[in-house]
């Protein structure tokens, strides 16, 4: 499968574990100021060893494990679940495999839980931090549960695939913070050292008011859907689905939700965290998708009090041009970021970032860690899903071709998402949206 070039880094960098998680992982780590807080921590006692639970174990939840047993010799992976058997044993062989940290890696079988339960028993296990990975439309469900269980957390983006999930997951925040619970988001730009310095400068005003935002997310299709042909007889619905889940909106959210959450949470960001105040957007399906219900591009534009806008890019689609980049319009200047080079403001007050580097994936593990330690648990649950909101919010504006505010969006009833999911029970699969027919729910 061709990519772009965009694309491909951007998957690359987010999925690969086996062989260089476990080294950039430790050098993110060593780069980050909290790391060493971390480092002058290590000599814990037994009863110290925080025990880490990994619910989803595909290759970025497999790489989140990574990077948590990375924060230092009291960490320690004592459970997995996932739905599926093989899954769950090549990410514990990957793990262990791991020179930085195999050892550490004390997943027993009868710590090694699949099915649709797994992530409750995991929980139960005896941990004290889950990594929840599993697909976005469970995160909602695995997050209540955490912390109903006293556990800290690492949640993975998006948080949820509709509003009612987005609703749970603000009252699970709460919950936590009322807990003194951690919860650190895996909206991992907010972790970068360069992007923290830069929108730092922005919102300090070194560029004069936000006017406008434009922001990419140009690549191609993530995980193809098969032909309705190869799957195989007698399996279920529910199955069937999450065997392909990345092509189902209630399970990904869609390509807007799943993959352009990042660039959606950065023009948050730019808006200090401020909701739009309403959305329309374009989008559809250029190439078939077999049983697929996710559009292949969508673009949404976001608007702000006193008609400032924001502009989002989406599109799956080989063959195209790709970038991934965020492009802030101000009063007395613009701000840039390339890809994944650092920012450069250029106006008025000419700035470019030249502090110290970062694995950001790293720097969320060892802050979420360091914040547990030091009884100063981070708790990153409303932005987290507002960002997350405001992906759905372009979803729903593009599927029914209407125009959607902040408020019907928090409040809509569609929920995509069963309450009581079985392997047999029968699931059909929604149709695909068609703007201007779908109704908004």
């Amino acid at each position: 499968m061709q990519r772009t070039k965009s694309q491909a880094g951007v998957n690359s960098s987010r999925r690969q574990f086996l062989k260089t998680s476990g080294a950039a992982a430790l050098g993110g780590a060593l780069a980050s100021p909290l790391a060493f807080t971390q480092r002058a921590a290590a000599a814990y006692s037994s009863s110290d060893t925080l025990k880490v639970g990994l619910i989803g174990c595909g290759g970025r939840g497999t790489g989140a494990a990574a990077q948590a047993l990375s924060t230092g010799e009291g960490v320690i992976l004592t459970a997995m679940g996932d739905v599926f058997a093989h899954q769950l044993q090549s990410s514990r062989n990957g793990l262990q495999a791991s020179e930085e940290f195999g050892q550490r890696v004390k997943v027993p079988d009868e710590a090694c839980f699949v099915g649709l339960d797994a992530y409750q028993k995991v929980i139960d296990s005896g941990v004290d931090v889950v990594v929840l990975a599993a697909p976005p439309g469970f995160r909602p469900q695995h997050l209540r549960a955490a912390v109903e269980a006293g556990k800290h957390v690492f949640c993975e983006k998006p948080m949820a695939t509709d509003a009612p999930g987005v609703r749970s997951v603000l009252e699970s925040a709460a919950k936590a913070k009322e807990k003194d619970l951690a919860i650190v988001a895996g909206f991992c730009w907010r972790y970068h050292p360069a992007r923290r310095a830069f929108y730092e400068q922005i919102h300090q005003g070194l560029l004069g008011p936000v006017r406008a935002v434009y922001a990419t997310y140009l690549g191609g299709p993530v995980k193809p859907m098969p032909p309705a042909d190869s799957r195989p007889a007698g399996m279920s619905d529910v199955e069937w689905q999450l065997r392909n889940w990345y092509n189902f909106t209630w399970l990904s959210g869609d390509g807007l939700v799943e993959q352009a959450c990042h660039s959606i949470d950065k023009i948050a960001w730019a808006m200090k965290d401020v909701p739009p105040l309403k959305a329309v957007a374009n989008g559809g399906r250029q190439f078939p998708n077999n049983e697929g219900n996710i559009f292949d591009h969508i673009d949404v534009f976001y608007e702000y009090a006193d008609g400032v806008r924001a502009f989002m890019a989406q599109r799956q689609i080989n063959g195209c041009y790709g970038d991934n980049s965020d492009y802030l319009m101000c009063a007395e200047g613009t701000g840039t970021i390339k890809g994944w080079n650092d920012p450069v403001v250029a106006g008025k007050t000419p700035w470019r970032y030249d502090g110290p580097k970062g694995n950001m994936f790293q720097i969320e593990h060892d802050e979420l860690f360091a914040s547990i330690r030091n009884g100063k648990p981070i708790n990153d649950g409303v932005w987290m899903a507002h960002s997350t909101l405001m992906a759905i919010m372009g979803r729903m504006a593009a599927y029914t071709g209407q125009e959607i505010t902040w408020d019907q969006a928090m409040n809509s009833q569609l929920k995509l998402v069963p309450d009581d999911l079985t392997w047999e029970m029968d699931f059909p699969i929604r149709p695909m949206a068609v703007p201007g027919q779908t109704p908004f729910v």
